[in-house]
């Protein structure tokens, strides 16, 4: 399942390459033909992403939501103008959401190929004819033929402008809403360190930790406790900083549960400027470009199962809890 920095990224290609432009909307599998007729011929006004969801404002106040879920994923297609955080000639970071924010950009040393796919850095550059797919991993496709290509299996809504177009396949949730169903939605939503990174969003995930009895694992699973963390976030965000999964939220101290807020705004900021979820702090610039480059080595206990803790050797553990994998170190996060 895509994460929040996954979400943010494709929520800035729309950004880049949609706002500002009329777009005509249809749906080749015809699951969404009254969802897309809606839109269709309607200028694109904004892109905004909380969490895992992602809003795409029309003239009219009418919003697209999405939630991709387990199995969601956006193709681009065109002359692709890439993802808004990547830093452009003069440094300058795209904006993040309504606060108007900007982030800082990545080294440029940094810049790796990632062999599993999972960042589109080496799409940094000029507008060019090509395919991009955005799920939970980024990946490049071939140069286009022609313009615009044939729909490719389900796709669930086709949005298009003369120059680009964006394919959704298997999203969980797909449907057109008026603000103040945007704003239902967004109410029931935790906080979202990347849209309010002040002290009251971190008071609310506090107050949403510290009163209630389940364990600290589920609690950061819960978008209604806090928006964008999913599986490999939670383990890694648990293992650095040293807390035992099964430990009752309202019994993990207050210092603690605030870490947590500001570790996760870290890695979140960190995630949406390279489009890899890098957990691993304070490596040399070898080790460094290892973990860019291949998955396996930039995670402190996701997917590590077996295999002996980075720091103090026992073997990580995997368990199901709520449904989802949990691995831990039961040496570290005793």
């Amino acid at each position: 399942m895509p994460e929040g920095h996954s979400v943010h990224r494709i929520t800035r290609q729309f950004e880049r390459n949609f706002v500002g432009h009329v777009v005509h909307a249809w749906s080749p599998q015809g699951r969404f033909a009254l969802g897309a007729a809606e839109i269709d011929g309607r200028r694109m006004t904004d892109a905004r992403a909380v969490g895992k969801q992602m809003f795409l404002g029309f003239e009219g106040d009418v919003w697209l939501r999405v939630h991709l879920g387990m199995y969601g994923a956006w193709d681009f297609a065109g002359d692709i103008r890439m993802d808004a955080t990547i830093a452009s000639a003069n440094g300058r970071m795209g904006q993040t959401n309504q606060k108007g924010t900007f982030l800082e950009g990545p080294n440029p040393d940094a810049v790796v190929f990632d062999t599993a796919g999972e960042n589109s850095l080496t799409s940094i550059g000029a507008p060019r004819k090509a395919r991009l797919r955005m799920s939970e991993s980024e990946k490049e496709g071939g140069d286009l033929a022609t313009f615009p290509p044939e729909p490719v299996g389900q796709v669930r809504v086709r949005l298009l402008t003369d120059t680009i177009c964006a394919d959704l396949r298997g999203p969980t949730a797909c449907e057109v809403l008026d603000p103040a169903q945007v704003e239902a939605v967004v109410a029931r939503l935790g906080p979202d360190p990347l849209i309010d990174a002040g002290r009251a969003a971190e008071d609310r995930f506090v107050a949403s930790v510290t009163k209630k009895p389940t364990p600290i694992a589920l609690l950061l699973m819960d978008q209604n406790v806090v928006a964008g963390i999913g599986n490999v976030y939670r383990a890694e965000l648990l293992f650095r900083a040293r807390q035992n999964p099964h430990t009752p939220g309202r019994l993990v101290p207050e210092e603690h549960v605030r870490h947590l807020w500001h570790d996760w705004a870290k890695l979140l900021r960190l995630g949406v400027e390279t489009g890899q979820m890098m957990t691993m702090d304070d490596l040399d610039p070898e080790a460094y470009r290892a973990a860019l480059a291949n998955r396996a080595d930039r995670h402190w206990v996701y997917k590590r199962e077996g295999l002996p803790c980075r720091v103090c050797g026992t073997n990580i553990v995997l368990e199901e809890l709520g449904a989802r994998k949990l691995y831990w170190c039961p040496y570290c996060q005793a």
